[in-house]
């Protein structure tokens, strides 16, 4: 007999036999959230989390094993798959076109393709594509549709009007409310632990097993993939970056956007704010959007959503951007996020000229055996 370990916001101690919904009966559950909390006789416990059913929390973590918390090992615990969140409602207004759709791969596979491969051979076990309307027949024919014999799959959609009560889109406002927003959006589907990445970005195979790793740790704990800054820059302009700073234990303290990086020998260059340029050595740590996160982000993200809108929701290009959101986790003392370093190199097409760069990294991957000439037969 097995516990289920999800991720919950809270916990409560009851009686063995305790009805909890209809005729559901709580067993027993276990999680590093109770390991210095003694359970009192003969009892055990169920996780709560959102949403309620009638006047009573949904159980999100039940299981039929009397497994005492200070005991808790990865042995007698069955963790729960996560989930991958893949933000693909982008514009892509610098390349032109979905992006998203376009094939990198010798036998026409898209960088979501091998982001999907990557993601179901770390062990996760569904995915969610946020996407916009306008482009769901084309992307669940190109995309989804070639995935739903080999993993779970769902839609949803990041729509200007999806807005907290008492808001509205603002007269010509056209772009969409940015990365936080579109995380947000799929909180009525997610309900596990979950990566969120970026469609159009090559991650590399260690970057989602550091991640799911983390992810089915018990960690309460976020965790962004960090890349080493000389791996992410483009050879035909300049990017953005945000660059980290970490803390001795490996946990992030904070992250800055650096706009107008480009290439400068080994290393990088870029102006401040000034207009002075500046250098940069390139082992900087930066994201790229590969972050981990437990359900309770969605909880964050509305309250910081609305204080967001009433600050800057007039304008017609501000956006909510998930570093903003998590620095503030942060600042507030709300969240930890571990940031997991991988060796792997960032591929993506952030120019028209950087396509061919890609195709051929991925073509030396494979000759190097890291991924099959045809992933999908």
């Amino acid at each position: 007999m097995h516990a289920h370990f999800f991720m919950a916001s809270s916990f409560r101690w009851l009686q063995k036999g305790t009805p909890v919904i209809g005729e559901f009966i709580v067993k027993a559950c276990v999680s590093p959230l109770i390991q210095n909390t003694a359970p009192p006789a003969e009892s055990f416990i169920v996780f709560f989390n959102s949403p309620m059913i009638g006047d009573r929390e949904t159980p999100l973590m039940v299981g039929v094993q009397n497994c005492h918390p200070r005991r808790f090992m990865p042995d007698n615990c069955r963790m729960i798959k996560p989930t991958l969140l893949v933000l693909a409602a982008g514009m892509g207004s610098r390349y032109g076109g979905l992006k998203q759709i376009d094939p990198v791969g010798p036998h026409g596979e898209t960088i979501i393709d091998y982001s999907i491969y990557d993601a179901l051979r770390a062990g996760f076990s569904n995915v969610v594509f946020v996407i916009r309307r306008d482009i769901e027949s084309a992307f669940r024919e190109s995309i989804g549709g070639k995935f739903e014999d080999k993993i779970a799959v769902d839609y949803v959609f990041q729509e200007l009007d999806s807005l907290p009560a008492g808001f509205k889109v603002p007269p010509g406002r056209v772009k969409p409310w940015g990365t936080s927003h579109a995380i947000l959006v799929a909180g009525n589907v997610v309900r596990e632990p979950f990566a969120a990445i970026n469609a159009d970005d090559f991650y590399g195979a260690q970057s989602f097993l550091n991640l799911a790793a983390h992810l089915t740790s018990g960690s309460t704990d976020y965790s962004m993939v960090g890349f080493v800054l000389r791996n992410t820059l483009s050879d035909f302009g300049s990017v953005s970056r945000g660059v980290c700073q970490c803390t001795a234990d490996g946990y992030l303290a904070g992250i800055t956007e650096f706009t107008k990086i480009e290439k400068e020998g080994g290393g990088a260059k870029y102006p401040d704010s000034n207009g002075v340029i500046l250098p940069l050595s390139g082992n900087e740590i930066v994201s790229m959007n590969m972050w981990g996160f437990s359900p309770d982000l969605f909880d964050h993200l509305r309250r910081q959503f609305i204080d967001f809108l009433k600050a800057d929701g007039a304008g017609e290009k501000s956006e909510f951007y998930i570093p903003t959101a998590v620095n503030t986790l942060i600042a507030s003392g709300e969240a930890r996020v571990k940031v997991l370093q991988t060796p792997d190199s960032w591929h993506g097409v952030t120019f028209k000229e950087d396509r061919p760069r890609v195709m051929a990294g991925i073509r030396s991957l494979i000759e190097r055996g890291e991924y099959p000439e045809n992933l999908w037969v």
